[in-house]
């Protein structure tokens, strides 16, 4: 209730904030693991993003990450007129926040070419100043002598390929001279089968990330979906565990309705996702299963025999299958490369 102008100083109507909660993503642990929610590639104002530093920590947490990295373009900085700093900037200013939540920030930026080798970013840099190196392969080589996790980003963007999907001499080098440690397999809101399959063939971490400039709830439809992800599975949640992770190719991409990655590691996860019960026999000698699913993730199921078996299994969801004895089901919206789905058999 409003107070009679000139009986109170000041009258707080708290009712208009806004709270400020923490999305929970559920992800089960796998092989001791824990499942770490990450985004290795977002921009603010220090580059060509709209956001300051601060606010992308608060955004991500609010939206359930663990981990992320700001990735600023290094020698894009269209707002320098009225921002100034140095290419360490955006890092350093989220850090006080990123520690006040708990947020795992990985300093970072984004090395920013033309084609090849395109824009890779550099994760875990010690000082991104030094980076800024006017020869492709001298900031390539600054990075990498940093201990830098480095990742080829959105390899196949229209504005730098746009009549193929080609992965150049130099990536070719740079992967065989293991420099290059992962490729993003979905950017924004493109999805390149062809680079699942790059990092399957070459060990790679399976990467996805927002590359958000704007804000991600104006951006994407986040009523239905969550904004892309990395998933690391990493011994803790530690610096030293997620990078080691990430060399490792402890990585799941996640994007929309879809996951794409390592076919061990998407079993795993089907595995911990689903719980799974016996409901008695059919006539015909099927086993009648309940499936539950405990995760955040989506689960399109069918025969690989029958195509009158098929279902959508959502979070928190429940449904029934009539299962041969062996019969093979396939989950479409998981992929192990990119023509492959991921295999089940109950």
């Amino acid at each position: 209730m409003l107070t009679t102008p000139g009986t109170a100083q000041k009258t707080v109507i708290t009712e208009l904030e806004r709270a400020h909660t923490r999305d929970t993503i559920r992800v089960p642990d796998i092989r001791g693991l824990k499942a770490i929610k990450c985004d290795f590639h977002m921009h603010t104002v220090f580059s060509d993003g709209l956001l300051w530093p601060e606010v992308r920590v608060q955004e991500a947490w609010e939206e359930g990450l663990d981990a992320i990295a700001i990735t600023d373009h290094i020698e894009y900085q269209p707002h320098k007129t009225y921002v100034s700093g140095s290419l360490n900037s955006s890092y350093e200013l989220a850090l006080p926040k990123a520690k006040e939540l708990g947020i795992l920030l990985i300093h970072g930026g984004e090395i920013t070419r033309e084609m090849p080798p395109g824009h890779l970013n550099v994760l875990f840099a010690k000082d991104v100043e030094r980076i800024n190196l006017e020869d492709d392969e001298a900031a390539i080589m600054e990075a990498y002598n940093q201990g830098a996790f480095i990742f080829w980003n959105h390899p196949c963007w229209k504005k730098q390929q746009p009549d193929s999907c080609i992965m150049f001499r130099i990536h070719k080098d740079l992967i065989k001279n293991k420099i290059i440690a992962g490729i993003e397999v979905f950017n924004e809101i493109e999805w390149y089968p062809c680079a699942l399959d790059w990092c399957l063939e070459n060990n790679l971490a399976v990467i996805s990330s927002s590359d958000i400039h704007e804000v991600t709830a104006h951006y994407y439809a986040m009523d239905k979906w969550r904004r892309p992800m990395t998933l690391v599975f990493a011994s803790e949640k530690t610096h030293e565990s997620l990078k080691y992770a990430l060399f490792a190719g402890q990585t799941v991409a996640w994007f929309g309705k879809y996951i794409a990655g390592r076919e061990d590691l998407l079993n795993e996860l089907f595995i911990q996702s689903i719980s799974i019960k016996k409901n008695g026999k059919t006539k015909q000698g099927e086993t009648i299963i309940n499936l539950t699913n405990t995760s955040d993730f989506i689960f399109e199921i069918s025969s690989i025999y029958d195509k009158n078996k098929s279902v959508v299994l959502y979070p928190d969801g429940f449904v029934s299958l009539r299962v041969k004895p062996d019969e093979r089901f396939k989950i479409s919206n998981w992929f192990t490369g990119s023509d492959k789905n991921l295999i089940i058999h109950f």
